[in-house]
């Protein structure tokens, strides 16, 4: 068992009240304020190969302000990987030696236990192992000395291991989200897990924040505000909070996406007539502009090689999803299924374009396998917005609306699992999933 010690701690869009629609048709310093209210995750829906795997409570977890095992199990249970079996009444720690026939029994694959102990210092010490049921095999464990602000984050990581572990794909849990929530007349950016919770204020305003995206180093979030009256690009350094102009040209200055580099923004620019897309230093200085069009083009998004960007354009008549070499040039449209698509996102793999598309007025997730240009329907809901991939590739997140109220959702990418991240808010919107680096 390993012991690890953490740190301490004018677009061709529709409208309905505050969303990206709106704010992206509108084109055409730390805040000191409390996080947000605790999130719930409701997880719905049956997958084909659910692994059913026991999570047993964890020794004086009790007494523990975070209940590791609870968050370790729903967070498997999120991504679609995984259902929980019942572990009523078993008392197991990470020195136990289970009783493997007796879990076989119980149907389960694999099982995790663990011990939470409060140190004479005021630390916790978190240990937990992992066991293959059906093999009998001690897969392996580790050990967390940590202060209590880290303890979702201990519990997010054991979530990681078990995850790599027994899909062989890197684990999500511990890496962050962004989103942005109006409650009265204030817009706040915020920084939370990938469950929504623990969330922290990186900036506070009076007027709408849009569009936050992650650095590729996890360090910093472009976004666009408002509060000069018309839209301007900054960038906010997530540590310090402080942040530095980087678009504040003559119109809108809009829809900030970075390059895998990092050196690089794609934005959305109105400064020559139409919303046209150009590319700009992540330090500001003279925009370049990558292509000549009569129509409207934004919302950009570069794929993870770099080579290309994909955005959206009225240019056919009705807003579609194309793509362009990063260094200018034609344009190829992308997708043909549908007469409206908005919103592009690229997997980090490289194989998904997720996108919004207008179906019957109802504006619905999709995603498309960018290699055969097949198209699937991913929710039937009616308001969905801004996806974004996890950085493994196997979740998206994305805003939307359910039973009147503005929500935060996780889908697989075959739509099967869907978890609800609600909040107490205000309305949550443009989420923006965060990289691997982000710890």
């Amino acid at each position: 068992m390993t012991t690890q010690r953490l740190p301490a701690s004018s677009s061709p869009v529709p409208t309905s009240p505050f969303t990206r629609r709106q704010c992206l048709a509108a084109l055409g310093a730390l805040a000191s304020l409390p996080a947000a209210a605790q999130f719930r995750v409701e997880v719905t829906g049956v997958g084909m190969t659910q692994l059913p795997i026991a999570i047993a409570p964890f020794r004086d977890e009790a007494q523990s302000p975070q209940k590791i095992s609870a968050i370790v199990q729903a967070d498997l249970e999120r991504s679609g990987q995984f259902r929980g079996v019942d572990t009523a009444g078993m008392r197991l720690d990470e020195t136990t030696r289970p009783d493997l026939a007796l879990w076989r029994q119980k149907s389960a694959d694999s099982l995790v236990s663990g011990s939470v102990v409060r140190l004479a210092d005021g630390r916790y010490d978190v240990r937990f192992r992992l066991w293959d049921v059906v093999r009998g095999q001690d897969l392996g464990g580790q050990s967390y000395v940590v202060v209590q602000a880290d303890l979702r984050l201990v519990a997010h990581r054991i979530a990681d291991f078990v995850y790599e572990k027994l899909t062989g794909v890197r684990g999500v849990f511990s890496t962050r989200i962004a989103y942005v929530t109006k409650a009265g007349n204030r817009y706040s950016l915020w920084v939370a897990d990938s469950d929504g919770e623990n969330a922290q204020a990186a900036l506070a305003s009076p007027e709408p924040i849009i569009s936050p995206a992650w650095s590729p180093s996890g360090g910093q979030l472009a976004y666009v505000s408002f509060e000069s009256r018309k839209p301007v690009v900054y960038v906010h350094d997530v540590a310090s909070g402080r942040r530095r102009l980087v678009a504040n040209f003559k119109g809108s200055n809009s829809a900030p996406a970075w390059s895998p580099d990092g050196r690089t923004l794609a934005i959305t620019l109105s400064r020559d007539g139409n919303s046209q897309l150009y590319t700009i230093d992540a330090n500001g200085g003279e925009p370049r502009r990558l292509m000549q069009s009569s129509g409207i083009d934004t919302e950009p998004a570069f794929s993870p090689d770099g080579r290309f960007i994909y955005f959206v354009s009225d240019r056919g008549g009705a807003p579609q999803i194309y793509k362009v070499a990063s260094s200018g040039g034609n344009a190829e449209r992308v997708t043909f299924s549908g007469s409206y698509n908005i919103s592009p996102a690229i997997s980090p793999d490289g194989r998904w374009l997720a996108y919004v598309s207008r179906v019957n007025g109802a504006f619905r997730l999709h995603a498309m396998e960018l290699a055969t240009g097949a198209a699937t329907a991913l929710t039937d809901t009616s308001a969905d917005e801004r996806p974004s991939f996890a950085p493994n590739s196997r979740l998206i997140v994305y805003a939307t609306q359910q039973q009147g109220r503005e929500a935060l959702m996780t889908t697989t990418l075959d739509g099967k699992i869907k978890a609800r991240l609600a909040g107490q808010g205000g309305d949550i919107r443009e989420p923006d999933w965060g990289p691997y680096q982000f710890q």
